[in-house]
């Protein structure tokens, strides 16, 4: 999904569009108030031409792709000749009372753009310009003069810094997000990989080597496939074999036996495809019941409880819990025992919907569940902890050696 991003510097571009047009009234206003000039028509031949420059290059300062070099070059020609101008214009007595120049505080729009545009050194550059013609146009520094012109200088390279900063974040935060889109894809590859890839291999490695002959080496061969493709997709180097098909490795084969939760085991069933659970959805876009779609789960070593009310939850969100609570009875089949039993209990708080998967085996380990991942078994982090996480939800997991294990699955609902 295409996320629409605005960028942090768009306020200042919008910001200043509308000072250049505010200032160009000021100007006019101060022209017309105060205008008492030697040569009064070079004045208001550069008003006009004022004007048109600021209403022609409009839409120049509302983005950075608009706000050219050129205009910029154009920006700060006309704010010089408006300033060197003045000393032209305006009469002796104006020019010994420190007279406002013709664009008066227009000239700080052209300046502004430049430290906007280019940072706070274009900024510090084009103040310093600014600055210097002020001062020569003046014939020498007055107090007034050097007030407005550190008044401009600090204010565009202030400006200038923000916008450098704030670049610099959006890159950050655009990188970033980048990286957390690859990694999510990366984990939905990975836990359809190991909810279906995975166990059909073991699946082949244990059949293959309990029937002997060329079946065997086929088991081998899927074995160290398996192997392989663990390593992939926990991000580790293979530690055997390939994925050629044909890659003769040592002959070790994928550790799928009894040990905890901890990914496929030899039996090479589950829920392969998990996100079928429950046939009366709605649509991606809609809500489904999440009570029919977690009774199919019950079986005569399976109890299932919930409320006597429909729990609704969007269709995608449905069928991805029911996947989780699916991975976590996969692992009790294969790793408590044949004589161990589950219980599935959902309940619809306001806020969440809790589903608690049970069982009475032996517990998990001590420190198995890193173990697990370590050796590419993600059945816990990637189905279980994975789906939730991309939920927005939580999944703990609890377990005492000897009293069993317990699963609590929690997804908030989301208006």
């Amino acid at each position: 999904m295409a996320a629409t991003t605005m960028s942090v510097e768009q306020p200042l571009w919008q910001a200043l569009t509308g000072y250049r047009v505010a200032t160009l009234l000021y100007a006019i206003g101060l022209h017309v108030a105060y205008g008492e000039y030697a040569h009064p028509l070079g004045a208001h031949l550069y008003m006009v031409a004022l004007a048109a420059w600021t209403a022609c290059t409009f839409g120049k300062t509302l983005s950075a792709e608009r706000c050219t070099l050129p205009f910029l070059a154009g920006d700060l020609a006309v704010a010089l000749t408006g300033i060197v101008l003045t000393r032209y214009v305006a009469t002796s007595e104006r020019l010994a009372e420190g007279v406002t120049t013709l664009p008066s505080i227009w000239t700080a729009g052209a300046v502004l753009g430049c430290a906007v545009k280019g940072g706070w050194r274009w900024g510090a550059g084009a103040s310093a310009l600014v600055g210097a013609v002020n001062l020569l146009a003046r014939g020498g520094a007055t107090r007034e003069t050097l007030h407005n012109v550190l008044l401009v200088c600090v204010a565009s390279i202030a400006i200038g810094y923000v916008v450098e900063v704030a670049r610099a974040s959006e890159r950050t935060l655009a990188r970033a997000l980048r990286i957390e889109a690859a990694t999510r894809e990366r984990e939905r590859l990975a836990r359809d990989i190991h909810d279906s890839v995975l166990q059909v291999l073991a699946m082949v490695q244990r059949r293959g080597t309990n029937l002997g002959g060329e079946a065997a080496e086929l088991g081998r061969l899927a074995g160290e496939q398996e192997v392989a493709l663990r390593a992939l997709v926990s991000a580790r180097a293979p530690a055997t074999g390939g994925l050629s098909g044909t890659g003769v490795g040592t002959g070790a084969h994928t550790d799928a036996g009894p040990g905890a939760y901890g990914g496929a085991g030899p039996d090479g069933g589950g829920h392969g495809d998990e996100g079928d659970h429950g046939e009366g959805g709605d649509g991606p876009g809609g809500t489904v019941d999440l009570h029919p779609l977690l009774a199919g789960e019950a079986s005569a070593r399976v109890t299932f409880s919930g409320p006597g009310t429909p729990v609704p939850l969007p269709a995608e969100a449905a069928h991805e819990l029911c996947a989780a609570v699916g991975a976590a009875l996969d692992n009790v089949r294969r790793h408590a025992g044949a004589d161990a039993r589950a219980w599935v209990l959902l309940e619809d708080e306001p806020d969440a919907v809790l589903v608690t998967v049970r069982d009475d085996g032996p517990g998990i380990p001590a420190g198995r569940l890193a173990d697990a991942e370590a050796e590419g078994r993600m059945g816990v982090a990637l189905s279980i902890r994975g789906r939730l996480r991309e939920l927005g939800g939580t999944a703990e997991l609890v377990s005492v050696p000897g009293q069993g294990t317990e699963v609590e699955l929690r997804v908030p609902k989301h208006d």
